[in-house]
């Protein structure tokens, strides 16, 4: 995956853009994977690790009525998130992760239920839904990896902003 973070932070150092992060089922290990690419820290402004969902509220600035409806695992979650990380940090880019990692169901979404999120500088945030299966390892692990690829995807061509939905993982 470290080549995937490396790929990220030369697309946003060539373009002179930072990034931020939101996790909750990653727990840190997007933060992670980019710290240990050497010479991050000219990209990379923070990550914020909202496991508990008030934390999405208070800190990040999701909707708490979002949060009543439909809970955190939800793509307006992910969306709100990345929106948020990207404002409090005050970084070009915000991504984030939520969703279920296991071993138990959550907010009545089952386990490996992912919702990935991005948010440039232009247009509406993209969001990616993931179906993923495999122990909470895989699932946290695939998720990591899946966002660094959304990302990538989107520096590279700032393709216009589209919900995907992918199915698998290990």
């Amino acid at each position: 995956m470290t080549s995937d973070a490396a790929r990220v932070l030369r697309r946003l150092g060539e373009r002179g853009e930072t990034l931020g992060v939101a996790e909750s089922l990653t727990g840190g290990l997007v933060a992670a994977e980019l710290t240990s690419v050497p010479g991050a820290s000219r990209s990379f402004r923070g990550s914020v690790t909202a496991y508990a969902t008030p934390l999405k509220r208070d800190v990040l600035g999701v909707d708490g009525a979002l949060l009543d409806e439909r809970g955190a695992v939800d793509p307006d979650v992910a969306r709100a998130m990345a929106v948020g990380v990207r404002r409090i940090l005050g970084a070009d880019w915000g991504i984030a992760t939520t969703g279920v990692a296991g071993p138990e169901p959550q907010d009545g979404k089952p386990v490996g239920t992912v919702f990935l999120a991005v948010a440039g500088p232009e247009g509406v945030p993209k969001v990616a839904a993931l179906r993923l299966n495999g122990g909470r390892a895989d699932i946290r692990r695939e998720s990591v990896r899946t966002l660094l690829e959304l990302l990538s995807g989107e520096l590279g061509e700032n393709a216009r902003a589209q919900d995907t939905e992918q199915i698998g993982g290990n």
